[in-house]
């Protein structure tokens, strides 16, 4: 459920990846502009991470991530009518559903603290994210289906309509934490209790500790790896349907195809990624070491496939490419993305929320940079070489800084 949820808050997100194709073309808006419209969904987006991982801590991620799914669904629906209206009605929807799937990173990662035991997380926390990039799968190859059929309401009406029934699942199936749900056996309660005893997890009343949280270089460690994450990953998502289409010539459904893709790929290696990781920390391996390993491949890999993208115009070929960068990039899941639950394991949302913040900072800059660098230089190869440069610093930071230990109680 939880998995299914975060592909949802992936595939609403990237429809308009795709409309922004149609759209600009009748509109005629140049690059910058329509970088500007995607990213106004990370404006808002920009907002809420902390104060909904905050909430996720304090109430529990089942309520909070149902509250974000709900309020993302009716602003997909009503994106459509907003865009009829204006294009400042537009924009307000889009920082709207960006407020709504703030809350979403820092639920998971609440709900994986008080769900799982330590030597399950890295892998619960890949097939959470296997659903999120399976999200951008189903939106990039449905959207273009669905417009061809429906025109360009039609993804953002079936996506809103799916998401709305998931929410009514969500509240039957699902609680907050094992303790109180109606079906887990005693055996399942004691696996889950033993395993999470020396990192126990509980509910914080009041102010977090956010001077605290940012006095450790660890936090900072996680901080700037999400940050790059981001930069990285909504340049790909954003950007590349545009690309395959101006920059190699294809057409909208294959562009979409290309894009997706890699996607697909990253689910399968996200998943692979987080049971090697928990395979070697249950050998004895240290976790900091498994870390450092998981979030080194996590940002190396993409920053020389990057590179070999840049070098080719062969869509298969630029496909491939990207398919190694998104993939391998998955394995920063297994990196930073559980470092959270080690480091602070009663504040992982509200970290999460802070990092998450940085990174959707992050991705509004690459986003709209892209933008009006392809605009203003009139090629992607500076944006692929500068995200590839800032890659490998990223991955010398992470490896100075990190830990796998606890730091806050």
């Amino acid at each position: 459920m939880l998995a299914f949820g975060m592909g949802l808050c992936n595939a609403v997100r990237v429809i308009m990846s795709v409309a922004i194709v149609p759209l600009s073309a009748t509109h005629n808006w140049s690059s910058g502009f329509a970088g500007i419209i995607q990213s106004s969904f990370l404006w808002g987006y920009l907002l809420s991470p902390i104060p909904g991982g905050a909430l996720a801590d304090r109430f529990g991620g089942k309520s909070v991530m149902g509250w974000g799914v709900f309020f993302w669904s009716i602003a997909t629906l009503i994106t459509p009518w907003a865009a009829s209206r204006s294009l400042g009605l537009l924009l307000a929807v889009r920082v709207f559903m960006g407020l709504a799937e703030g809350v979403a990173m820092p639920s998971m990662n609440n709900m994986v603290s008080r769900w799982f035991p330590s030597s399950e997380r890295a892998k619960a926390v890949a097939i959470a994210m296997g659903g999120f990039h399976l999200g951008n799968v189903s939106g990039l190859l449905l959207t273009p289906i669905l417009m061809s059929r429906f025109g360009i309401d039609g993804p953002f009406y079936a996506f809103g309509t799916v998401g709305l029934a998931w929410l009514s699942l969500w509240y039957m199936h699902i609680s907050k934490d094992p303790q109180n749900h109606g079906t887990i056996t005693r055996n399942e309660l004691l696996f889950i209790q033993n395993g999470t005893d020396k990192r126990k997890v509980t509910a914080r009343v009041g102010m977090p500790p956010f001077r605290l949280l940012l006095s450790k270089l660890p936090s900072w460690a996680i901080i700037a790896a999400n940050a790059m994450n981001n930069w990285g990953y909504f340049i790909i998502l954003t950007w590349m349907p545009v690309y395959f289409n101006r920059v190699l010539g294809v057409n909208l459904k294959q562009a979409a195809w290309f894009s997706a893709v890699p996607w697909a790929t990253m689910a399968a290696s996200g998943y692979f990624a987080g049971a090697w990781s928990d395979l070697m920390i249950s050998s004895g391996m240290r976790a900091l070491t498994v870390r450092k390993i998981m979030q080194s491949i996590g940002f190396l890999g993409p920053a020389v496939a990057l590179i070999g993208l840049n070098s080719t115009r062969h869509p298969a070929i630029a496909s491939t490419w990207l398919t190694i960068a998104v993939a391998l990039s998955a394995f920063s899941q297994a990196g930073y993305l559980v470092n959270y639950q080690e480091i602070a394991p009663s504040y992982a949302g509200v970290l999460h929320g802070l990092s998450n913040t940085a990174g959707t900072f992050a991705a509004i800059v690459s986003t709209v940079g892209t933008g009006y660098l392809v605009q203003w230089l009139g090629s992607f190869q500076a944006v692929l070489l500068l995200t590839s440069g800032m890659y490998i610093v990223s991955t010398l930071f992470w490896n100075s800084c990190a830990t796998g230990e606890k730091i806050f109680d």
